[in-house]
C-alpha cells in the first residue's frame, strides 16, 4: 500500500512541479526557464522516490534539505516547511541551480534543486503535500483583485508613479506597497512576485515585478523595499522596462 501511494504521488508531483519551473519570462508576466541548467542533467534529477533527510537548515523563508537516496545525495530547497533529520521525503522535479550561493547561510551549493514543495511522509507511509502546493503556481486575474484600502508606503511611491518616474529612479532604493496578484516561485534562485495597487502609469502599466529570496502568497498585501532596474534584459527576447530586484518583502 505504501509503495503504491508513493508511485501515485511521484506521478502527480513530477508533472505539476515541472510545469512551474519551465515558465518563460514575459514582460509583466513570468520568467524564462533557466538557460542551460549545466550540471543538472549530469547529476541527475531527484529520483521521485522517498529519500532520507540527513541535513536540514532554514534560510529566510526557505528550508534546505540534503536527501540521501542510497546511491546519491542531493540538496533541495522549498518554501519553509517542517522537517527533521531522519524524515523520509519525496522531492518533485524543479529548477536545478549550480554553484548557488545563499547569502543568508553564507554557503555555496554545488547543485541545489529549487522546488515548490517537499512532501514529508507520515508514520503511516503517506506522503503529505503542504496545503496549497502540488498544483500550478497561484494566480489571481487582476480584474478580480480588490485594491481598496492599499495606502501609499510612508516616503514611498505608488506603482503608477514608479512606471512614470522610472528613468529618474534607476539605481535608487524605493519603497512601495501593493497586493500580490501572481507568484512564480524558485526560478533562478529567486521568487518572482507581481503586485498592483490600483494605480497605473500614463501608458497603462500597472503590474510591478519584484524578485526576492522572500515569499508572499497571492492576495497578500506586501511592503517592498528594493533598488529599481530599468531596461532589464534576461536574453531570449525577454526584458522588463521596470523591475525591482533582490527586494526585501514584508507581508502585512
Amino acid at each position: 500500500m505504501k509503495s503504491t501511494c508513493i508511485v501515485i504521488l511521484a506521478c502527480l508531483i513530477g508533472t505539476a512541479a515541472c510545469s512551474d519551473s519551465a515558465e518563460a519570462i514575459q514582460a509583466g508576466g513570468t520568467m524564462p526557464q533557466v538557460p542551460n541548467p549545466t550540471a543538472a542533467d549530469a547529476a541527475g534529477a531527484p529520483p521521485q522516490t522517498p529519500g532520507k533527510v540527513i541535513e536540514t537548515m532554514d534560510a529566510g523563508r526557505y528550508t534546505y534539505v540534503q536527501v540521501d537516496y542510497g546511491h546519491q545525495k542531493i540538496w533541495a530547497a522549498a518554501p519553509k516547511f517542517q522537517v527533521e533529520v531522519g524524515d523520509d521525503v519525496v522531492v518533485p522535479a524543479g529548477t536545478a541551480m549550480t554553484k548557488h550561493h545563499s547569502k543568508t547561510l553564507d554557503r555555496t551549493f554545488d547543485l541545489v534543486y529549487f522546488v515548490t514543495f517537499v512532501a514529508v511522509t507520515s508514520e503511516g507511509g503517506e506522503a503529505l503535500i503542504p496545503e496549497g502546493h502540488g498544483d500550478a503556481p497561484e494566480e489571481t486575474p487582476a480584474s478580480e483583485s480588490d485594491f481598496s484600502g492599499i495606502e501609499r508606503a510612508e516616503g514611498g511611491k505608488t506603482v503608477g508613479e514608479l512606471f512614470d518616474e522610472s528613468a529618474h529612479l534607476a539605481g535608487q532604493e524605493v519603497t512601495v506597497r501593493g497586493r500580490v496578484v501572481k507568484v512564480t516561485p524558485a526560478v533562478m534562485g529567486k521568487n518572482w512576485i507581481h503586485l498592483r495597487d490600483g494605480t497605473a502609469g500614463e501608458d497603462g502599466a500597472n503590474d510591478l515585478t519584484v524578485t526576492s529570496e522572500e515569499m508572499a502568497a497571492v492576495g497578500n498585501t506586501v511592503l517592498v523595499r528594493g533598488v529599481v532596474s530599468i531596461d532589464r534584459d534576461f536574453g531570449f527576447g525577454y526584458r522588463y522596462d521596470l523591475i525591482i530586484e533582490d527586494a526585501n518583502v514584508v507581508v502585512e
